[in-house]
């Protein structure tokens, strides 16, 4: 089991740092999304992304729905931490 928690909260860490490096360059204008490095990067993180787009659209230009993407991440991985840290002591007592 704790090969699996820590396995999805690897993945989890990964993930945000994607994200964060498409967030930084959406603030250049000149990053071809349709090249290979940032086109992969786009399909990795836009769909995600869109879903918090939708909730929240932009105000003024200003694209806050990451801060809510960025929040729900925290929350499942520190989530899958925490169960997993129940599921470990609760073994402990066995």
């Amino acid at each position: 089991m704790s090969i699996v928690v820590q396995t999805l909260s690897t993945f989890l860490s990964i993930y945000t740092i994607l994200l964060i490096i498409r967030i930084l360059l959406s603030w250049f204008p000149n990053v071809d999304w349709f090249n290979p490095p940032f086109s992969v990067l786009s399909q990795l993180t836009d769909p995600y992304l869109n879903v918090f787009r939708s909730v929240i659209p932009p105000l003024g230009g200003i694209d806050l729905s990451p801060i809510l993407a960025f929040l729900l991440l925290s929350f499942v991985r520190q989530g899958i931490i925490a169960i997993a840290m129940a599921t470990a002591s609760s073994y402990a007592y066995f």
